[in-house]
C-alpha cells in the first residue's frame, strides 16, 4: 500500500489589478489552501496585491468575511470620500486603513510568506516593486488608478496603479524557485492567451448600415460595463437619422452622434475602459514572455469594478474557476507523488 508524501509543493502566484473583480483571487487562493500547496511567493498589481498581502499575512479569511459582509452599494459608499477637488474621484483612507488593521503587520518584510506589490513611476515610465517597506504605502501605490485615485509621491517618483506597466506581474516571480507559477488575470476575453489574437483590425472608416451589427459587437466587447440601455440609446441615434447622411462618410455626422454621452454611459467608464485597453495589451506581452503553469481566467465582466458589493458571488466564481484549471493542469493536489 502506498504512502503519500508529507512534503508539499512550493507555488508562486502572480493576482492582476481589476477592481472588485479581484475578489476572486480570494476563491483561487482558498482552492490552493485546500489542495495542500505551499503558496512561497506572492506578486500583485492592484486589488491583486490587496488580497496578496492579506494572504501573505496570514489573515484573509478575516477580510472575506468582512467583505462578505458588505451587501449592498450603499454599504461600500459609506467607507468612500468623494474627492471633489485634485487628482482624484475618491479616497479610500478608511478602507485601507481597515485592510492595514486586518493584516496586522507594519512592513513587508516582516509578513510570513515573500510579497512584492507593484505600481508605476509614471515618470521614469516604468515598473516599481515594492518588496520592502511600509505595507500601506505600497499598496495605496499599486491600486493608484489614475482619475479615480489619487497618485503617490515618494521618493521622487510619482507612482499610480501597477497595471499601466503590468497587470498580472509574472516577471516579478521568475526568480522564485517555486515548483509551480499560477496566474490569474482579471481581463479575461477568451482569447486571452491565444496567439494572434489582439492583432489590429483592418476595416473601413465607413458606417455600417446596420446599426445591429455593430450594437451587437459593442454590446459583447464591453460587458457589463454598458448595458443594453446605452446600445439602445445609440442605436437609436442612427437610426433616427436620414439614409444619405448614415451611409456617406462624414466627420460631421459622427460628431453628432456622439456629442453627448450615450443614455448610461459615465465618463468614468470611458476612462476606465481606455484604461484595460493599455492594460491587455500590456498583460498579452506579460503573459507570454513569462508562461505559468496555470492561468485563471476570470471574465471581464463579471462583475462591475466598482462593484465591491458583490464579494460573495465573486469569491465563489473564483474558487470554482481556479478548481477547473486547477484539475486541467494536474494540480489535483498539492501533496508529493505517492511512493511504493
Amino acid at each position: 500500500m502506498g504512502v503519500v508524501s508529507t512534503e508539499r509543493r512550493k507555488v508562486a502566484i502572480a493576482l492582476g489589478g481589476g477592481g472588485a473583480r479581484g475578489y476572486a483571487h480570494i476563491g483561487v487562493l482558498e482552492e490552493l489552501t485546500a489542495r495542500d500547496y505551499d503558496v512561497v511567493q506572492i506578486s500583485g498589481t492592484s486589488m491583486g496585491a490587496v488580497i496578496g498581502a492579506l494572504f501573505a499575512s496570514g489573515h484573509l479569511p478575516e477580510y472575506s468575511e468582512w467583505v462578505r459582509g458588505l451587501r449592498r452599494r450603499s454599504d461600500v459608499v459609506k467607507l468612500v470620500d468623494p474627492n471633489f477637488s485634485g487628482s482624484s474621484a475618491i479616497r479610500l483612507g478608511r478602507v485601507l486603513a481597515r485592510v492595514s488593521e486586518i493584516i496586522g503587520v507594519r512592513r513587508i518584510e516582516d509578513l510570513p510568506i515573500a510579497f512584492t506589490a507593484v505600481a508605476t513611476d509614471l515618470w521614469a515610465r516604468r515598473e516599481v516593486w515594492f518588496d520592502s517597506g511600509p505595507i500601506d504605502t505600497a499598496l495605496r501605490a499599486s491600486i493608484a488608478i489614475p482619475g479615480m485615485l489619487p497618485p503617490i509621491a515618494l521618493n521622487g517618483r510619482l507612482l499610480v496603479d501597477g497595471g499601466v506597466a503590468n497587470q498580472v506581474p509574472v516577471s516579478v516571480l521568475a526568480s522564485s524557485g517555486a515548483d509551480l507559477t499560477v496566474a490569474v488575470t482579471l481581463d479575461g476575453h477568451g482569447t486571452v492567451t491565444q496567439r494572434g489574437k489582439g492583432l489590429p483590425v483592418h476595416t473601413s472608416s465607413d458606417e455600417e448600415e446596420d446599426a445591429a451589427v455593430w450594437s451587437d459587437r459593442l454590446r459583447t466587447r464591453m460587458g457589463k460595463l454598458m448595458e443594453a440601455e446605452p446600445m439602445r440609446s445609440i442605436a437609436a441615434r442612427m437610426a433616427a437619422r436620414p439614409q444619405q447622411q448614415r451611409t456617406e462618410s462624414s466627420g460631421t455626422s459622427v460628431a453628432e452622434l456622439f456629442e453627448e454621452l450615450p443614455t448610461g454611459l459615465r465618463a468614468s467608464d470611458v476612462a476606465t475602459q481606455s484604461l484595460d485597453v493599455l492594460r491587455s495589451i500590456v498583460q498579452r506581452y506579460q503573459l507570454a514572455a513569462f508562461p505559468t503553469d496555470a492561468l485563471v481566467v476570470v471574465p471581464n465582466d463579471s462583475v462591475g469594478t466598482m462593484d465591491f458589493h458583490l464579494a460573495e458571488e465573486q469569491i465563489e466564481l473564483g474558487r470554482r474557476l481556479a478548481a477547473e484549471t486547477f484539475d486541467r493542469a494536474g494540480m489535483l493536489t498539492g501533496l508529493g507523488d505517492v511512493e511504493a
